[in-house]
């Protein structure tokens, strides 16, 4: 994580009445929701990764309060702690509050862990992709959780496998986000492949994945551009946060 001091702020600035964006809306679950509920069995935990290739630093608004500011490509945020509702979110270049690359209305379920991601789409777009952290069971003893989510917007479908030729996850499409799948611990070398091909398009060395532990594998970048294609593994909010 590249979380740096003094970079964000408070959540309860943002627990106000929802303002109604127009221009787009952004459901989690396919579930719409209009206010916040304020019921502590209600709260869920909310996390930002800057996934959009090309796109310059920018600051994040929820509900017109600034969430986070310098906010640069390959970063995440720390998890805040929000009730679930409707909240209205801006992203400006850093120092630009006028035209925003994206103006959308995200509806956090009831306790619930998401990471949302802010992407590049492929017709040059930015856009909010929520990836809910919803394993339906836990962690056998001994062993780890983990999911991919595709990200590089002018990728084709791809496949990620073991050096050995086993496919952990087929066919997986931008804006996928997989289920997770339990695995042994340990560590592991992982090949982005062009779906139903042997060739690579990344090759990930080196990746230890933690007994009782839940992982997601964010593929970002751009295939024959810069950024080149590569990915983030953070450690999964759902491995550690209550709701």
């Amino acid at each position: 994580m590249y979380y740096q001091p003094n970079r964000y702020f408070r959540s309860d600035d943002m627990m106000g009445n929802t303002s109604t964006a127009g221009n787009s809306n952004t459901t989690v679950n396919g579930n719409t929701q209009t206010g916040n509920i304020q019921n502590e069995n209600m709260m869920s935990y909310v996390r930002l990764l800057h996934a959009a290739a090309k796109a310059p630093t920018v600051d994040v608004y929820v509900n017109d309060s600034l969430l986070v500011k310098n906010f640069n490509y390959r970063e995440f945020t720390d998890y805040v702690k929000l009730p679930s509702g409707t909240y209205n979110v801006k992203v400006y270049p850093t120092g630009n509050k006028t035209n925003p690359a994206i103006e959308t209305d995200l509806f956090v379920p009831p306790s619930s862990v998401i990471t949302v991601a802010a992407i590049r789409d492929t017709n040059n777009d930015f856009s909010l992709l929520p990836a809910v952290e919803k394993p339906l069971t836990n962690p056998t003893a001994g062993k780890a959780k983990v999911r991919v989510a595709h990200l590089i917007s002018n990728a084709p479908s791809v496949d990620i496998a073991l050096p050995n030729g086993t496919i952990l996850f087929k066919d997986v499409q931008f804006k996928d986000v997989e289920g997770y799948i339990e695995v042994p611990i340990g560590r592991y070398t992982l090949e982005v492949r062009l779906a139903g091909t042997e060739i690579p398009i990344l090759y990930i060395p080196n990746i230890r994945l933690r007994s009782d532990k839940y992982y997601t594998v964010y593929a970002i970048g751009l295939v024959g551009d810069e950024p080149s294609p590569q990915v983030l593994i953070p450690l999964d909010g759902i491995s550690y946060l209550k709701v």
